[in-house]
């Protein structure tokens, strides 16, 4: 059996082991998945048959399937989104029941990205396909303990008539992440071009320590001190490490929440609205002024039960980066003491996608391996 073959077999393999328990997957496609792995093999396609998977029932059709497929991808199945009722969306509703936590099977993985989350964190993909539309992406990679990347707003099509939602990528590390860079973002004709050009090869130089800003808060949250305290943590070893330096820049941004719920309610043209999202664009361009990276918490929050996140907005320090359209990443920080994945959020300049995630594998250098979760999780 050759490499690139083993490598659908695995995900397979491990999908039909593992799924059961963590119902991360709706759709499953063996046959086609080892199809198009041999098809890759046989016309030496770049990626090789890669196992990936697509968010939600539609995902197979998005421009970012279409794109891996194209360069030799291998779509293993569709993954969870969340079922009816999830307000918040930081749920998913699997074939056979509720996606669950690969850490804990008695939290939620985040969302709406959920099974694409849990099934780069469980190696039944190698990368999977999400939208990100006000932290969807960045939060289920924060709570799996995997790397996910909101890419800047615009960039790729979005069937999302707001203007809020972004495509991204789930992948269990940042490195593991540049194949979606390099084939999604890579063009490929006018019917696959992307909507910005970016420099994407040869690699971005990186010069380091990078400048960052550093917020707990972005001046507004209220975040759960032991989830800050997992986040400062790794930014004082980013500091220590000569990775990063330190701006005396104040992060002091206006609350979104209202901003967000009128222009994903199609009142983009509130008065209030407007003033928080022009507000909040002028302080970002002067905090990322010059290359800065901005990091913060994921989450003010740790992973919520099923039963929902009670007064915590998950989304509190994410969202904002959908009104101004950012990219931004989240990258595994560490854990709190109950055994709880913590996210690291980096944004940067709009379009500088290509940067981040150089920086990201930057970060990633200097933080301890994220480890592999326990099968199927644990409760307690």
């Amino acid at each position: 059996m050759t490499r690139t073959t083993s490598a659908v077999a695995r995900a397979l393999e491990r999908i039909g082991r593992l799924d059961p328990a963590l119902h991360a997957f709706i759709e499953v496609w063996p046959d086609e998945a080892l199809a198009r792995e041999r098809e890759a093999a046989a016309r030496r396609l770049p990626l090789g048959g890669l196992p990936f998977a697509v968010k939600g029932p539609s995902g197979i059709r998005s421009f970012a399937a279409r794109r891996l497929i194209a360069a030799g991808g291998s779509p293993v199945g569709a993954t969870s989104v969340p079922g009816p009722g999830t307000h918040w969306q930081t749920w998913g509703l699997g074939a056979h029941g509720r996606t669950v936590n690969p850490w804990r099977a008695d939290r939620t993985p985040g969302g709406s990205s959920a099974g694409s989350a849990v099934a780069v964190a469980t190696g039944m993909a190698e990368l999977a396909t999400g939208s990100d539309g006000a932290g969807s992406v960045r939060i289920p990679a924060a709570w799996c303990g995997v790397f996910g990347l909101k890419t800047t707003n615009g960039l790729l099509p979005s069937p999302d008539r707001s203007g809020l939602a972004s495509a991204g990528v789930l992948a269990r590390s940042a490195a593991a992440a540049e194949p979606y860079l390099r084939h999604v973002l890579g063009g490929g004709g006018p019917d696959v071009a992307p909507a910005l050009p970016l420099p994407l090869s040869p690699p971005v130089p990186l010069s380091l320590p990078l400048p960052a800003v550093y917020s707990e808060d972005l001046g507004f949250a209220e975040v759960d001190p032991e989830v800050a305290a997992v986040v400062r943590a790794a930014v004082d070893r980013l500091v220590a490490a000569g990775t990063v330096r330190l701006l005396g820049r104040d992060a002091a941004l206006l609350d979104p929440v209202g901003a967000w719920t009128a222009v994903r309610g199609g009142s983009p043209d509130d008065p209030e609205a407007v003033r928080v999202r022009r507000t909040n664009d002028e302080r970002l361009d002067a905090l990322l002024a010059g290359g800065a990276l901005l990091l913060t918490p994921v989450t003010p929050n740790r992973p919520h039960g099923h039963e929902g996140p009670g007064d915590f907005y998950s989304t509190a320090l994410t969202w904002a980066f959908n009104l101004s359209g950012h990219p931004a990443a989240s990258l595994p920080a560490g854990f709190t003491g109950d055994g709880c994945p913590v996210g690291l959020q980096l944004a940067a300049a709009r379009g500088a996608d290509v940067r981040l995630l150089a920086a990201a594998r930057a970060v990633e250098d200097a933080l301890p391996a994220a480890p592999v979760p326990p099968t199927g999780g644990r409760a307690g």
